[in-house]
């Protein structure tokens, strides 16, 4: 239909949008963005893929050392409870025919601890890309960034780890002096965790700061390997993993069963994960995202994760010292007791 056909009111609604139209044309050349401009949309893909997947990356490889089968997905607000158990009794055995009586167990609550999804934020200013460019002032900044983040969700499994209620000796030869034996308290260990997961194929793994190995390893042909920041020994002494770590407390060893240590995970995807334009990998244990703050002229970098390695059986859980005692020196013997002995040697 042509203009002329339509009516007064609508044939000027059509020359004012064609006027709009020409304007909005005319702005978008005017205020259009300047070639090679770095958006959030170019930011987004490079950066946090590949961050995502390396933190993604370096928890899986934990989660094999711990013996971790499958990290569970969790609604955040779930409470992980680590309990202690323990028998009461020892009833006798009974004749045939008569009642049997009862073993008394009690599980107590040691440790409660809530779920959460943890938020990180880290700005980059114009300033710092300016100076040093974008691949060290975001990317190797993240870097770092990201293994405070490791360091938590360690220190956060080391907190179970030290609620442990077992105790072992050192099982090392009492000398003269006081010494120090790496090998006496991981077997102390060794036969506790065998006693207590008796029946049970379990694989012992135990928990030493490095200051306390450190003279051993100087002296012995072994492979240290690395995942998310931890070091262990797999077979140390033929007695199961060690993890090392500068975190855990000197003087003391500490070690459980794999098979009594779970991990879980609140999901950074899904409606937080759209709400706020997150990048996670398949899994969804993280989310990342890098945006530009125009107000000041800076670049964010926003992470999410929810990760928890946890122990379940704190009475599963024992530590040894390291320490050995030194022998107790025998009662000297009187003069008496003297001449009988040399008498008797005679």
């Amino acid at each position: 239909m042509s203009v002329r056909g339509l009516s007064r009111s609508t044939s000027i609604y059509i020359r004012k949008e064609n006027s709009m139209n020409r304007i909005r044309k005319y702005a978008k050349q005017i205020f259009a963005a300047e070639a090679n401009t770095t958006t959030s949309a170019d930011l987004e893909p490079v950066i946090s893929i590949d961050h995502t997947n390396r933190l993604v990356e370096g928890i899986k490889s934990l989660q094999t050392v711990l013996g971790i089968v499958d990290l569970k997905p969790m609604a955040e607000g779930t409470t992980v409870k680590m309990y202690k158990t323990t028998q009461k009794n020892t009833p006798d055995q009974v004749a045939e025919g008569e009642t049997i009586l009862l073993t008394k167990l009690d599980r107590k609550l040691v440790k409660t601890f809530e779920l959460k999804l943890n938020k990180y934020r880290k700005q980059t200013t114009a300033e710092a890309i300016q100076k040093v460019g974008k691949q060290k002032a975001i990317n190797e900044t993240d870097t770092v960034f990201m293994r405070n983040i490791q360091k938590g969700i360690k220190n956060t499994f080391f907190v179970f780890v030290a609620a442990g209620t077992g105790t072992a000796e050192n099982l090392a030869e009492k000398k003269a002096k006081a010494s120090a034996s790496i090998q006496g308290a991981l077997a102390g260990l060794w036969a506790k965790l065998s006693a207590y997961f008796e029946d049970m194929d379990v694989e012992p793994i135990y928990f030493i700061n490095p200051l306390d190995i450190a003279t051993y390893l100087a002296n012995a042909q072994i492979t240290i390997q690395t995942a998310f920041g931890f070091q262990y020994v797999e077979n140390f002494l033929g007695l199961g993993t060690v993890v090392l770590d500068n975190s855990l407390p000197a003087g003391s060893v500490e070690g459980t069963v794999k098979q009594n240590l779970n991990g879980v995970f609140i999901p950074a995807d899904g409606s937080v994960g759209e709400t706020f334009g997150l990048t996670t990998d398949e899994t969804g244990m993280v989310g990342m995202k890098h945006y530009l703050a125009d107000d000041s002229a800076s670049v964010n970098t926003l992470i999410m994760e929810g990760v928890t390695f946890y122990a379940e059986d704190a009475s599963g859980i024992f530590k040894a010292p390291i320490a050995v005692e030194a022998a107790t020196e025998p009662a000297s013997l009187s003069t008496e007791e003297a001449t009988v002995a040399t008498e008797a040697k005679k």
